[in-house]
């Protein structure tokens, strides 16, 4: 329930289903996985809207591994939840699992694990609700994500510190000879 400490994971969690066509698989008849990539990230932003009430972005996804194979005609079962949430980032976990509509067979395809960043009507991060894990399990997958979350983090600052300096040539006569270390920072959405 909404009140002023936050929402619960429940109230944002999004269920949809897609059926996967022939333009949406290889010659085998096996699903691509950029269009199950697009259904995760767009079922993703769907829960992180509901939670935030604002538009979001998607600011990074952890690995994709298939588990079983997604095949022309299966249904496909997305579902998606809040996993935790920062100052304006958010971590969404997404399941999704293949279901044969003729025989009801179920197989869980693959997880995933989206940040998507809350943005105000400028496009810039804004504070987004906190969380309020009711459950045990939403309390389990809460304590998992803050482990992710930290992680990200270190191997962010990780990545940061091996890129190697921007060589931008000889400067134009009377201009700063000074080169700088630190590396591009690029736009981030960042909540530290």
């Amino acid at each position: 329930m909404t009140n002023e400490k936050g929402k619960t994971p429940s109230e944002s969690a999004v269920e949809t289903r897609y059926l996967v066509m022939p333009e949406q698989a290889n010659p085998r008849g096996t699903a691509f996985g950029g269009a199950i990539m697009g259904w995760i990230d767009m079922v993703a932003a769907m829960a992180a809207e509901r939670h935030c009430g604002t538009e979001v972005v998607t600011a990074g996804i952890d690995s994709l591994i298939f588990k079983a194979p997604i095949r022309i005609g299966d249904q496909v079962v997305l579902q998606a939840a809040v996993n935790y949430v920062s100052r304006s980032s958010m971590e969404v976990g997404v399941r999704v699992t293949r279901e044969n509509p003729c025989t009801g067979e179920r197989a869980v395809a693959t997880t995933a694990h989206l940040t998507m960043v809350a943005l105000d009507e400028q496009k810039k991060p804004t504070p987004a609700p906190p969380l309020q894990p009711e459950t045990d399990d939403e309390k389990r997958r809460y304590e998992n994500a803050k482990q992710r979350v930290r992680l990200r983090k270190e191997r962010l600052v990780a990545a940061q510190n091996t890129l190697p300096p921007v060589d931008r040539g000889p400067l134009p006569p009377g201009r700063c000879t000074t080169k700088t270390s630190k590396p591009y920072q690029g736009d981030r959405y960042d909540d530290s």
